[in-house]
């Protein structure tokens, strides 16, 4: 995570389960105080960059919190956007952020991003939280593979270390249910996160956590585990990229990233297209996210986007899996076709 110990609270199995509860914290208690809870602001409101989590969603809809859309962009989301909005609504209390291999696009956040986050403190209302769900910092899939700026550095740099909260876990690097979960934050925000925690907890699963320790007992060796997971899915990904470049290059039928890290490949459809793929190749027999699931509330408002995941089917039936759906992309944009011709 890229802070030191002091700063990192360990918990259970699921970063999620911190995600849900810091926000409960900061929402009906307060980080700071009572008087610093944001349901004493009446609408809360926050800033998703999308396609994005849909369980970052869940959170905010769990607590009535309203989602606002941002687009991602190649370089994270579209900051000109993120900071027009914190100008103009003080009643904006966060912002999610994926920021390395982001789901689902496999976008990296580049530094001049990570250096504007780390200064929305500075024009957002008070009590405002990023919450930088690194989930794959550590997912590469090249040797070479891109860095993500610390945003600890940067927000020390802007006096804005309150603003940004971080999440880590081992889900996807261990055993997904049964990892280790882990939140970086501020001392003042530590201290307010560990006043709830105390009321609701005695404590995580230390016997899994030693068993972690004893796993993974220093970096050179997650990195070394992390290289057996890369030699794992890079052959899923291949199969994934071949077939929609082999499909689809040079065409107007679909775009999308190629990602050098992560889990999951974004492809876009035509306008309108998204969800009548997924029910052709649900007829055939390939489950894919549901269209729409990419975007708060579920509902992509130009039905486009389908985030497709690779890495549990053998390579084999990710190859079988991709003829199918590059044939249901293509016969969801031809009837689109007839039916504006008719």
């Amino acid at each position: 995570m890229g802070v030191e110990p002091a700063s990192v609270l360990v918990g259970g199995s699921s970063s999620l389960t911190l995600m849900f509860q810091m926000m409960l914290t900061a929402y009906q208690f307060g980080l700071k105080d009572a008087a610093s809870a944001w349901k004493n602001e009446g609408e809360v409101k926050f800033i998703c960059p999308v396609p994005g989590y849909d369980r970052h969603y869940t959170v905010c809809e769990q607590l009535g919190i309203k989602m606002i859309n941002v687009p991602m962009t190649s370089t994270g989301p579209d900051m000109d956007a993120v900071e027009s909005l914190l100008k103009a609504d003080k009643s904006i209390k966060g912002m999610w952020c994926v920021p390395k291999y982001s789901n689902p696009t496999g976008v990296v956040y580049s530094d001049e991003t990570v250096e504007r986050i780390a200064k929305l403190g500075q024009i957002a209302s008070a009590n405002f939280r990023v919450f930088w769900d690194n989930a794959y910092s550590v997912h590469d899939l090249t040797a070479n593979a891109p860095q993500l700026a610390s945003i600890l550095d940067a927000t020390r740099r802007n006096g804005t270390e309150d603003s940004v909260v971080q999440f880590a876990s081992t889900s996807k690097i261990t055993h997904a249910g049964s990892g280790v979960a882990f939140v970086a934050a501020s001392a003042a925000n530590l201290a307010g996160f560990k006043k709830f925690l105390n009321s609701c907890t005695i404590g995580p699963d230390k016997v899994n956590q030693i068993r972690h320790t004893r796993f993974l007992p220093n970096k050179e060796a997650l990195m070394a585990h992390m290289g057996k997971h890369a030699a794992l899915l890079n052959p899923r990904f291949d199969a994934v990229l071949s077939g929609l470049s082999k499909a689809f290059e040079g065409t107007d039928l679909g775009a999308w990233e190629k990602p050098v890290g992560g889990y999951f490949v974004s492809f876009d459809t035509r306008k309108n297209c998204a969800k009548e793929t997924v029910r052709l190749a649900a007829e055939a027999g390939v489950k894919l996210t549901p269209a729409g699931a990419t975007y708060p509330y579920g509902k992509d408002p130009e039905d486009r986007n389908i985030r497709i995941a690779p890495s549990v089917p053998t390579v084999p039936e990710v190859v079988g899996a991709m003829e199918v759906f590059v044939t249901c992309v293509k016969l969801a944009s031809v009837k689109q076709q007839l039916a504006s011709i008719s």
